[in-house]
């Protein structure tokens, strides 16, 4: 398995367990935009959405960018991916966990199968 920062998966996970945070990288997938935009579907005000902006960005999931009197943010891809390697080791492990489950269940099967039926 590769090794990652607990410190850095921690902090990544947290700013993903928020539905609004996943939302704004939800919009934020489609392109770079302002946080007037992001705050748009939100019903909260500007400073609330900048909050949820800082853990992002605390997290290295989003930048943000002054251009004239408007921020810019934009998706970072790095810790995602580095979350989706973390959970695609995992699920790899289950899986594999699961498919011998599935032999030991149908070898059962036909154990029962030749004393007499189902039981």
């Amino acid at each position: 398995m590769v090794k990652y920062s607990e410190q850095e998966l921690s902090r990544t996970f947290a700013a993903l367990s928020d539905p609004t945070r996943r939302g704004i990288l939800r919009q934020l997938a489609d392109g770079s935009t302002t946080v007037s935009e992001l705050a748009g579907p939100y019903s909260m005000s500007l400073p609330a959405v900048s909050k949820h902006l800082r853990v992002l960005e605390e997290a290295g999931l989003v930048s943000r960018d002054k251009q004239g009197r408007e921020y810019h943010c934009r998706l970072l891809a790095g810790p995602l991916r580095e979350a989706m390697e973390w959970i695609a080791f995992y699920r790899g492990f289950w899986n594999a966990r699961i498919d011998s489950l599935e032999d030991f269940l149908a070898s059962e099967e036909v154990e029962h199968d030749g004393k007499g039926g189902k039981q």
